[in-house]
């Protein structure tokens, strides 16, 4: 009985080999194809002509590269292609960490909703009442109506400040208020009302950075301290923060300009945390897609309930949410995105709400958006995003 027992196991241990390795070849062929099949812009009617990832990096000059794929709300595969640091070597790998630049807003978004959800804060009501180190300057089109939290999350409040420049290596760093304040040294505008409030879409890095103030001085805690606690850790973005810890430093993807070259200092510093700072991977804001995809279908209340979801994925002036740009109307499946471009680093977040699909793009290169493009149509071809190609290929003309 014994011995029908080991080799009843050892032959369920066999297939269940041989079924994983069937699996991991079909996979590393999936992504041998869009490695070998990225999709330069052509013109309409041009013969599609596919490039190869290594050669694509070389023309641009995009020393690395990072991706992950969402297929069935899982990690598909997550993937480093290239060098983090030139210099030395070292090669980009799925742990590698990147500047997600203005993929921070999303990030800072959901913090803010689980404040509303918790009754701490309001979506609609004046935010210099909840301000009490600074407050936003009363000016004649702000005092025609309310700059609110929802006007802040969705770009709508009227703010300037459409993004920040950063600060090179041994650079004086501004405080949260001098930012606002536009005061020495900040290099930014002070952060003020210039349209109508709720009027008109308007990015706006600074009032990313009124939101900032807002949840500090609401859970009397540094930002980055409530943005691991609210959000990254409950998601398990385990490799996320939104200040670098010094131990990290040594693994993390140096910044490259146009021309190739090193961004002096290896990258600038964001103190603007809300609008820029985040350091991440593909893999961590893959997990930070799948819990918005699932929080949207009642399946995770991790961070946020279904109902607040919801909330930041209801389509406002220019088809944006809270957070995030919403996609095309006529898709039922419905999607959202967030690119980010600081210093030397461009990225991409990409995903359909109920589908379970989505990609993240991670580059160290200001060369990279070309890139990211080309790589996010050869994944839609292979995943069969129609939609997406379609979104594309107009877009592109």
């Amino acid at each position: 009985m014994k011995k029908i027992l080991v080799v009843a196991t050892l032959a369920v241990s066999i297939c269940s080999a041989v079924h994983a390795q069937k699996l991991d070849s079909a996979l590393e062929a999936r992504i041998a194809r869009v490695e070998n099949g990225l999709l330069p812009a052509a013109a309409a009617g041009a013969p599609i002509q596919r490039a190869r990832l290594a050669e694509r990096m070389t023309a641009l000059k995009v020393p690395g590269i990072s991706i992950a794929v969402i297929n069935d709300g899982v990690i598909d595969w997550a993937r480093g292609f290239g060098l983090a640091d030139v210099a030395s070597g070292r090669p980009v790998n799925e742990h590698t960490r990147f500047q997600a630049a203005s993929i921070s807003k999303p990030v800072a978004a959901m913090a803010a909703m689980t404040l509303v959800q918790a009754g701490q804060l309001s979506l609609d009501e004046d935010i210099n009442l909840s301000l009490t180190a600074w407050k936003l300057p009363v000016n004649a089109l702000s005092a025609r109506r309310t700059v609110t939290l929802r006007g802040l999350l969705s770009h709508t409040a009227g703010i300037g400040g459409h993004g920040f420049h950063g600060y090179a290596a041994g650079e004086p760093v501004p405080t949260l208020l001098e930012v606002l304040d536009g005061k020495p040294p900040a290099n930014s505008d002070p952060v003020r009302v210039e349209a109508l409030p709720g009027s008109a879409w308007k990015y706006s890095g600074g009032a990313y950075e009124i939101v900032e103030l807002m949840l500090t001085e609401t859970t009397r805690e540094p930002f980055d301290t409530f943005l691991q606690h609210a959000v990254l850790d409950k998601i398990g973005m385990r490799e996320s923060a939104f200040v670098l810890p010094a131990e990290w430093e040594s693994a993390a993807s140096s910044a490259y300009l146009a021309d190739g070259s090193e961004v002096p200092g290896k990258w600038h510093r964001y103190p603007e945390m809300a609008a820029a700072s985040l350091w991440t991977t593909p893999s961590d804001l893959a997990r930070f897609v799948i819990d918005i995809q699932q929080s949207a279908a009642g399946k995770s209340n991790k961070v946020l309930s279904q109902k607040m979801m919801h909330e930041m994925l209801k389509p406002g002036i220019e088809d944006f949410g809270l957070g995030l740009f919403l996609g095309e109307k006529t898709d039922a499946r419905g999607s959202f995105y967030h690119a980010g471009g600081n210093a030397g680093f461009r990225n991409m977040m990409f995903a359909y709400t109920s589908a379970g699909q989505g990609a993240i793009v991670m580059t160290n290169s200001d060369n990279g958006q070309e890139l990211i493009n080309e790589v996010l149509r050869a994944i839609a071809r292979e995943y069969g995003w129609t939609n997406y190609l379609v979104t594309t290929a107009s877009t592109s003309k």
